[in-house]
């Protein structure tokens, strides 16, 4: 016996590509569909509908059809509240949890629509019935007895949608991950966008990996943090040790960078590094007592602009101020995604992975890698309003640093 459906899409589906891709997602799952009415806006600004039912051989399958129209917009008529679970006990959901996307979304709670706070993807939804509130939170935050959202009745996802005529770097059909744009005026774009991100009091997020030390961007892109156009920094142990290795003895992981030669005992000065930060007790102390006296790090220190630096395995040391605590680095990052406009990516791909997994996909995104593998994978995670920059980032960030403070100047 055949099962259909009747769904929903709304808002610019056509120029965001969402018609298309749900069409393609029925045909993918061995469904059938009949669009029974469909409404084009004729303007600009004019929102399109269309609905259209659902069928297949079996309710399995329906089902299947039906999570995947919810992930991209679809939603179904006349839904219910959404259905509620206690859960059973700490850092443990209830069978059939809702798992989140990026996008934002609303629940239906006590017949009205209430959005869900802090989306990102991979969270359960907890409402708050005291205050009608629904927030996500990660699976080991989960509290005995919160009622967490199951299934998908009486939840509505709304990608972002790039409207026709959308301009600038993050407008329609100017995203993705591009060799081949012209870089220099790509980056003026991405400059003018941190300017107007500061102008309208928000925050950028700089993500970091130790190439940008490496390459000698460093001193640029402690520029931007000295004249205010970096509001936090997300990196690792090793961004930090290279960073504050190359202030202290002209060197990254050994290598002068000025001359590429590698001084005697070089490979040592990592080393060296970490064992004077951990003598003072951390980067801030080790500023203060001059040890430290230029480079990222020092800006940051000096321009109260916070930083996390999250561990890994393999690090040496750690610097005092790693956080090896894998939980506790997650929930920092969490914090500073939660807070950020836009953030840059810049040649680092487990770092920019693990703030990509928090941010909401309208947070605006720019990654610069010299691999293009890298750059679409992440770009590939689910940020609608990203773009990509395959190019050295000892090219970028100079050149980024020179269009925000040549801007600014000439205004």
């Amino acid at each position: 016996m055949v099962r259909s459906r009747t769904v929903e899409l709304e808002g610019h589906i056509i120029d965001s590509g969402m018609m298309q891709q749900c069409f393609g997602v029925v045909m993918d799952l061995d469904g059938e569909f009949e669009v029974e009415e469909f409404r084009v806006g004729k303007h600009k600004d004019e929102e399109s509908y269309a609905r259209m039912s659902v069928s297949a051989e079996d309710e399995e399958t329906v089902r299947a059809i039906l999570h995947e129209l919810h992930q991209n917009g679809a939603h179904v008529p006349n839904p219910s509240d959404a259905e509620l679970k206690p859960a059973p006990e700490n850092q443990v959901v209830p069978h059939g949890f809702y798992s989140t996307t990026n996008h934002p979304t609303q629940v239906r709670y006590d017949g009205e629509w209430i959005p869900v706070e802090n989306i990102e993807m991979d969270c359960a939804i907890v409402i708050d019935p005291d205050e009608s509130r629904a927030t996500t939170k990660v699976l080991n935050a989960i509290e005995e007895g919160d009622l967490v959202v199951t299934d998908e009745s009486g939840v509505r996802v709304d990608p972002p949608e790039r409207p026709r005529g959308g301009g600038g770097p993050f407008g329609f059909m100017q995203g993705g991950v591009s060799s081949e744009r012209p870089s220099e005026s790509l980056i003026r774009e991405i400059g003018e966008t941190i300017v107007e991100t500061k102008e309208e009091g928000g925050k950028v997020l700089a993500v970091v990996g130790p190439a940008l030390i490496h390459s000698g961007a460093g001193d640029d892109l402690a520029r931007l943090i000295r004249e205010g156009y970096i509001d936090m920094l997300s990196a690792g142990n090793g961004f930090a040790v290279h960073d504050i290795e190359r202030g202290r003895y002209g060197t990254s992981l050994g290598m002068n960078i000025e001359t590429l030669e590698h001084p005697r005992k070089g490979h040592k000065h990592h080393i060296y590094t970490i064992s004077e930060v951990i003598r003072a007790g951390g980067i801030a102390e080790a500023v203060e007592e001059g040890l430290i006296e230029e480079g990222v790090m020092y800006e940051c220190v000096e321009n109260d602009v916070p930083y996390v630096l999250a561990g890994s395995i393999r690090d040496d040391g750690p610097l005092p101020d790693t956080i090896t605590d894998a939980v506790k680095a997650q929930n920092a990052i969490r914090e500073q995604a939660h807070e950020a406009d836009l953030v840059l990516m810049l040649s680092t791909l487990l770092h920019s992975v693990a703030v990509g997994n928090c941010l909401p996909s309208t947070t605006r995104v720019v990654c610069v890698d010299i691999n293009p593998a890298t750059v679409t994978q992440l770009l590939d995670r689910g940020s609608a309003q990203a773009i990509g920059m395959v190019t050295d980032v000892g090219t970028f960030v100079p050149t980024l640093a020179e269009t925000v403070l040549g801007r600014v100047s000439s205004d």
